[in-house]
């Protein structure tokens, strides 16, 4: 009885660990930082519309998640024929927000042991490429984060129609120990047990630009 019962209980981890492994979000490939991407000639502006525009969030440990959003600060496309050629855009930290309005948790999030908005109170991401790949729309950018560097690629879809370009990325996710980010890290502190948070934050991008 007590072998049939360990063999039930077994049976359920590895289940649910396989739903876990096809529910999670791909991460962005993540490399050095590159060239930023420009090309001689744009035709068209397009200024990004705040209030149409955000990055979902989502953080995970294992006594459960968090999730909310960021609010982008400014943002600019630039198109010619139509198509975008470059991009830059600035992530105002300092407008993390918890879904269940957390002042505790938002604090936190704000603070040097995360993002140290008082110190860095900006993020920026700069387009370096943007390319078709196996059907899917990739785009790179160099993501700036508490001063750390890096490129990243992930899946977007882009619609430029009535004088409005949106772009909505798949949902993926980042290691933020690569841009410093460390706190009750398992891959960094070997000593937490069960008391870490996952390295992977899971982000939804849409960003909403108007031509000017």
């Amino acid at each position: 009885m007590k072998k049939n019962f360990a063999v039930i209980i077994l049976s359920a981890i590895i289940a649910i660990s396989i739903i876990s492994c096809k529910d999670k979000a791909k991460e962005a490939n993540t490399s050095e930082a590159e060239e930023v991407m420009i090309t001689e000639v744009s035709t068209e502006k397009f200024v990004v519309d705040l209030a149409a525009s955000t990055i979902v969030w989502k953080g995970y440990k294992p006594t459960g998640t968090h999730n909310g959003t960021i609010n982008l600060e400014s943002g600019v496309f630039n198109t010619n024929n139509g198509k975008i050629n470059n991009g830059t855009f600035l992530i105002k930290m300092n407008t993390i927000k918890d879904a269940d309005n957390s002042e505790k948790l938002e604090g936190h999030l704000k603070s040097a042991d995360f993002f140290d908005v008082e110190k860095y109170p900006s993020a920026a991401f700069e387009i370096t490429g943007l390319n078709d790949v196996e059907g899917k729309t990739m785009l790179s950018g160099n993501l700036t984060l508490k001063d750390v560097k890096n490129n990243v690629t992930f899946p977007v879809s882009v619609v430029n129609e009535n004088n409005t370009i949106t772009l909505t990325s798949d949902t993926f996710t980042i290691d933020r120990t690569k841009w410093n980010v460390q706190y009750k890290s398992k891959s960094i502190f070997s000593d937490l047990g069960d008391k870490f948070i996952n390295d992977d934050i899971e982000l939804k991008v849409t960003v909403k630009a108007n031509k000017s």
